[in-house]
């Protein structure tokens, strides 16, 4: 029950981290504030509410229980602003979350963050150069982190690069983790899962995608690393808008130059003209100006531990170890006698958790 109160309480409209914990300190903890009168909150916060409200407070609750059942049932882990490993940069910042949904390495070293954001119409230019600026983060420092919004263009770019060089990289996703988006990129996010990094969002499971949603969440993208780099950015766009963020939270930002001609490098060469970015040409002028030390050689990445399987997963796997050649999505849900939406969302979880493997044409089979 401490996980509903806490989620319900996570979902108070307006509530910032500061706010929250001088609520709780009057109050003494989250089920205080469900289960106090409604006058009693009035008088003990000096201040009228519509979520002192009790049908309000029950609302919060009954969405709460629904997210709550969804957490166990698909092994999210849930992190709250008051855990030990809530990501303390983050947590600095005045309008961060309260709780984070994630799926993957929860225990990632919050060591050297960086994040990538871009334009959605990467040209060859800002690819090439992100491509080879993480491998050569990679090899020159300890405990990288490559954090970007799984979005088309430099985002992806970034994931797929700190994949490639073996570094942790962790999406934060403007939906629930119900499902990923773009659908395109959910082999990749599979991959950031098991590969020592995590996908993150701030939304319920419930949670629409909503153009809206994928600006309010890049101040998670600015706020949880310790830099940020724009590759390329037209003269508006999201990834200026994270680097206006990431200056507001004191965080070093970079911008790669390019051509005064080219469209896709006007706002890179706004921000540089302006000082509200650092011009960056390598690796060694990111670790320059962060005064990172070199990475130290036979260091290892983490990796994701393996979970426990659902009774429906163990269903899956074992009709799965009789077809060497795979099934198809069709067939798993007609040999089992459940719903394609049921039977989709256990393949996820079960190729997040290194269980199955897609093959094309919906198929899948055990590893």
């Amino acid at each position: 029950m401490d996980l509903v109160w806490k989620i319900a309480f996570s979902q108070i409209k307006g509530l910032k981290i500061e706010q929250a914990r001088q609520l709780i300190a009057r109050l003494g903890s989250e089920e205080a504030f469900f289960t106090a009168s409604e006058n009693a909150l009035k008088a003990l916060c000096c201040m009228r509410n519509d979520v002192f409200e009790a049908s309000s407070r029950c609302k919060l609750l009954e969405n709460a229980r629904r997210e709550a059942e969804f957490i166990i049932r698909k092994g999210v882990v849930p992190i709250y602003f008051t855990d030990g490993d809530y990501p303390w940069r983050l947590a600095e910042c005045a309008d961060a979350p309260l709780m984070l949904y994630a799926v993957g390495q929860r225990g990632i070293s919050w060591n050297k963050v960086i994040s990538i954001v871009g334009t959605r119409n990467a040209t060859a230019y800002g690819a090439g150069f992100v491509k080879k600026l993480v491998q050569e983060l990679a090899s020159m420092v300890d405990g990288l982190v490559v954090v970007s919004g799984l979005a088309y263009g430099i985002d992806i770019i970034a994931h797929r690069a700190a994949l490639e060089a073996g570094v942790p990289t962790v999406a934060v996703l403007a939906h629930g983790l119900n499902t990923i988006y773009p659908s395109a990129h959910r082999s990749t996010a599979v991959e950031i899962a098991k590969g020592g990094g995590m996908l993150v969002s701030e939304y319920m499971s419930d949670a629409v995608v909503h153009k809206g949603n994928f600006l309010t969440r890049n101040r998670i993208v600015a706020g949880l690393c310790d830099c940020t780099l724009v590759a390329e950015s037209a003269e508006k766009g999201g990834a200026l808008v994270t680097a206006h963020l990431a200056n507001c939270y004191n965080r070093e930002v970079f911008a790669l130059p390019g051509r005064v001609s080219d469209k896709y490098s006007v706002g890179c060469n706004r921000l540089i003209s302006s000082n509200e970015a650092v011009l960056v040409n390598s690796a060694e002028d990111i670790l320059q100006c962060m005064n990172w030390s070199e990475r130290q050689a036979g260091c290892s990445q983490p990796q994701l531990p393996l979970a426990v399987m659902t009774p429906e997963q163990e269903n899956v796997a074992e009709y799965l170890s009789a077809m060497p050649d795979g099934a198809s999505l069709n067939q798993i849900c007609a040999s089992l006698g459940m719903p394609v939406h049921a039977v989709s969302a256990i393949m996820f979880d079960m190729e997040c958790n290194g269980v199955v493997t897609a093959l094309p044409g919906s198929r899948y089979a055990l590893l």
